[in-house]
């Protein structure tokens, strides 16, 4: 750390604006201010003592008792403030009266006592400096040009007391440090405990829904008796099992949202603005709407959606969303006390700043407790809480440029606004053109086959694509596409689910049978849907689609997942050249191996396993490999030590293999750390399979994904 950012950290490191000091500052200097003017005017008969002084310094005191009910403003500039009271109570009261009584003896006693006071309220030694002069400084200016006129002629024996001056400070900030350590340390050992508890908490509920998908699935699988023939599973149970493994899966998905949103409020890592998109708050709001896991149909009927006029936000999809999630979240909890209550959200757009609310008829908020709502790890009757979800929030929407704020009145509402900037017209169209022309390349001249019986979604899809070149062809239904395969070539497939004569499934299972006389794995089938994707993604994998697309996606979404495709459809390693390639797993969880073993397999991968970092290194002189995925985190050599002995292996051959990262950490040092030390590419567990297999492709192939 240079100079200049080490006096940027002071005001930070020197202010200290506790609980415990609060307390300190109201319950001592109130009363002391106070009951010294008249125990040092008419006890000890000094002569100066000031009753503004002392009554401006009991009023600092005990203002900070109701810091929480500040105003915005005052709010803002607390650390100002508290360190103007500091210098005024302390340095600037106490130097006034030694200079006003000419040093008097007593002054000079309580001169020191207030230095080391000032010490423990102001931890960082230049900060402390910084307020000590300020005090001293306008003490003298304040005693030479006030009444009455004082001459200053010190009596007592300066260097002695200089010297003692000095060692008051260096003992105060000795004192101070040790002080600081035990006290980081019980805090720290605190923190950890509420951390512990808080993942815990948090995790309950994600697990408790996984646990209800599992229940849910072993009642729905017929009972099975080896050795005899297995009962046929019907429609409606069939349809139930892959709701419960989508309901599954969201659960899965929002515990890892959990852990990332407490890992990142704990590590306060900084939001990256570089990758925020223009998106449509209208339809953010319904993605949110409709892909929150409510624990039953009840709970979804009390989330209305009255829209308002749209407007165009710059976020990231995912934490929008993820706010919106915890809000919901937040107002079902406690609207389960509350019969009849329910959650409006609605948009307004105004000149100055657009706005989401978010508006339940539940218990409501008591009005001092709105001030601490977004503090971390405060809570606010939810049984089981950390209090970082809204601290996040919070954090997300400053990061969107933006603001959320709560009103509420005790047994009627809660409300939450979420604030936006606006985006002016030109900045958007401006951002449409270039993500059109920027995507031009990949979509220029290919042929496009949209499959939909809905005429309007086909002209909207047409529309958007025809921009960028594509060429689009329709047909209306599932039989028509496959008779169209036949004659013509395609680059890509948007295939709707649900249309007469043959839906999406069984075409899309035609085509992958080869059916429509393409190769199976040439041309990318992309669902395109008016379903919620959380109920659908599992079966429209199982009949080998490659993504699945919303309509209600907004033309960002819907240009890059389309791009994604497009550039997946460019020739694929055949499948008996891709038996040929080898891959190595290395993982100290045998699960994780097992997991990922099967999914690679499935694609015509030949996979070898390794539990740790030496065995790995052991089977690589064995075998000759392709692709080795390791994990980060193992007992022994851990991944990050094992790639560097691979990079400066000896061998060029193995030197140059190329190697996926796998951890369940996020971190940005260790992904970086990651690509520093020849890692080729890097994913966060649980791995996403399809994400697995593109990068594989893009590695052993040159495909760019």
């Amino acid at each position: 750390m240079n100079i200049v950012d080490y006096i940027k950290s002071c005001p930070k490191k020197g202010t200290r604006i506790s609980k415990s000091n609060v307390l300190a500052v109201a319950i001592i200097g109130t009363p002391a201010h106070f009951f010294f003017y008249f125990l040092f005017k008419y006890g000890f008969g000094l002569s100066y003592e000031n009753f503004t002084l002392r009554m401006t310094a009991t009023l600092f005191c005990c203002s900070v008792l109701f810091k929480d009910r500040f105003p915005p403003f005052l709010k803002r500039h607390m650390t100002l403030y508290w360190h103007v009271g500091l210098v005024f109570v302390l340095p600037f009261v106490f130097t006034v009266n030694l200079f006003k009584t000419n040093f008097h003896e007593l002054w000079l006693y309580w001169e020191l006592f207030m230095v080391f006071v000032l010490i423990s309220f102001v931890p960082n030694w230049l900060m402390f400096l910084v307020d000590l002069l300020a005090g001293v400084t306008s003490a003298y200016l304040f005693a030479v040009l006030t009444l009455p006129a004082v001459e200053l002629d010190p009596q007592f024996n300066v260097s002695l007391y200089s010297l003692v001056m000095f060692f008051t400070i260096a003992a105060g900030y000795l004192f101070s440090y040790s002080n600081k350590k035990g006290q980081l340390a019980l805090e720290r050992n605190k923190a950890l405990q509420a951390l512990a508890a808080g993942i815990a908490r948090e995790m309950r509920n994600p697990l408790g829904q996984i646990r209800f998908s599992l229940d849910a699935l072993q009642q729905e699988l017929p009972v099975y008796h080896p050795g005899k023939p297995s009962v046929p599973i019907g429609a409606p149970s069939l349809d139930h099992l892959y709701k419960h493994v989508a309901n599954g899966q969201i659960a899965v998905k929002r515990g890892m949202q959990v852990i990332e949103m407490i890992l990142n409020e704990v590590r306060d890592r900084p939001i990256d603005g570089r990758h925020f998109v223009y998106l449509s708050a209208s339809a953010c709001i319904r993605k949110a709407i409709d892909e929150y896991g409510y624990e039953s149909g009840e709970e979804r009927a009390k989330v209305t959606f009255e829209r308002g006029e749209d407007f165009i936000v710059r976020v990231e999809e995912t934490m929008l969303i993820f706010v919106l999630f915890n809000i919901i979240m937040n107002a079902l909890y406690f609207l389960r006390v509350c019969s009849g209550g329910g959650i409006f959200i609605s948009l307004k757009k105004g000149l100055t700043g657009n706005t989401i609310h978010v508006r339940d008829t539940g218990p409501g908020i008591a009005k001092e407790n709105l001030p601490k709502l977004f503090d971390p790890f405060f809570t606010l009757g939810k049984k089981g809480g950390t209090g970082l979800g809204l601290a996040y929030c919070r954090r997300v929407m400053h990061a969107f440029g933006g603001e959320i704020r709560c009103e509420s009145v005790k047994g009627e509402f809660t409300e939450f606004i979420l604030s936006f900037p606006v985006v002016a017209q030109e900045e958007y169209t401006a951002y449409t053109r270039f993500l059109l022309e920027s995507s031009r390349p990949v979509f220029e001249g290919k042929r496009i086959l949209v499959v939909d019986d809905d005429a309007a979604s086909r002209i909207l899809f047409r529309k958007f694509i025809e921009q960028m070149g594509a060429v689009i062809e329709e047909v209306s239904n599932g039989q028509e596409a496959i008779d169209l395969l036949r004659k013509k070539r395609f680059e890509l497939v948007v295939m709707d689910l649900n249309m007469p004569v043959m839906d999406g499934y069984e075409a899309t299972e035609l085509i992958r049978a080869g059916t429509a006389g393409i190769s199976a794995r040439k041309i990318p089938v992309v669902a395109y849907t008016a379903e919620l994707p959380s109920m659908v993604r599992g079966t429209t994998e199982r009949v080998g689609m490659q993504g699945l697309i919303a309509k209600s996606s907004s033309l960002h979404e819907l240009v890059t997942s389309l791009s994604r495709y497009m550039q997946a459809a460019l020739p694929e390693l055949p499948v008996n050249e891709l038996s040929r390639r080898n891959i190595l797993v290395v993982d100290d969880s045998a699960v994780n191996r097992l997991a990922v073993k099967l999914a690679l397999e499935k694609r015509g991968f030949l996979v070898s396993e390794a539990a740790h970092g030496m065995e790995a290194l052991d089977v690589m002189q064995a075998s000759s490999f392709d692709l080795v995925l390791m994990d980060i985190q193992m007992p022994g050599l851990d991944g990050l030590e094992v790639t560097k002995l691979i990079r400066r292996s000896g061998n060029g051959q193995v030197a140059a293999i190329p190697i996926i990262g796998l951890s369940g950490d996020s971190d940005k040092t260790l992904i970086q750390n990651a690509y520093r030390i020849g890692m080729n590419d890097f994913l966060v567990k649980p791995v996403d399979n399809s994400k697995l297999v593109q990068k594989i492709d893009h590695l052993l192939t040159g495909v760019i994904q």
